[in-house]
């Protein structure tokens, strides 16, 4: 009996298309074919949503993002590999919200990229930080940070990657250095 062999995932590509919530992608090869009832092969294939700022030829994005974009935290490194921060630019910051809806559509994810948000409960606090590039250079924030909001006043979010995962949480604080447990970080996209 011979299993299945694939390489290593490759880097996440860049997203598929700038100025929209769309998607990157990572890959592997089979290095062998299972042979004799061996092991199939897993997926080949992984997508994740994203969200590019700059069109290809250099120009910055014009458009309003409502309500918030979010994806897990772990696009981040990833992120900011690709556009680190030029000496000038605000370092970035997190906002603390606690989630008040959720739609079912977040607990019927069932793609690899989606899988953090099964983790999203009614209730509980979660960590969501504003980074270049989607920190906008003109207002220091990005979009629906919820700055200029009242106390308690309910904000829309949505999951990039799954359409069907969204809900409201009311933003509790802002906080210059980011220390967000990973299992409640995000990523305003």
């Amino acid at each position: 009996v011979i299993p299945c062999i694939v390489s290593q995932w490759s880097v996440w590509s860049g997203c598929a298309e700038p100025c929209k919530t769309t998607y990157r992608v990572r890959r592997r090869h089979i290095i062998q074919e299972p042979r004799n009832g061996g092991e199939a092969c897993p997926a080949l294939e992984e997508r994740a949503g994203c969200m590019e700022y700059w069109t290809r030829e250099g120009a910055e994005c014009k458009q309003s993002l409502i309500p918030a974009l979010i994806t897990t935290g772990g696009f981040g490194k990833a992120r900011k590999k690709r556009a680190a921060a030029v000496g000038n630019e605000r370092a970035g910051y997190c906002v603390e919200f606690q989630l008040v809806a959720i739609t079912p559509g977040c607990l019927h994810s069932h793609h690899s990229y989606t899988r953090w948000m099964q983790y999203l409960r009614e209730g509980h606090t979660v960590c969501v930080e504003c980074q270049h590039p989607a920190l906008d250079s003109s207002s220091l924030h990005c979009s629906g940070d919820g700055s200029g909001s009242t106390k308690n006043q309910l904000l829309h979010w949505q999951a990039v990657g799954n359409p069907q995962c969204k809900g409201t949480w009311k933003k509790i604080r802002q906080l210059d250095t980011c220390s967000c447990p990973s299992v409640h970080s995000f990523l305003f996209i």
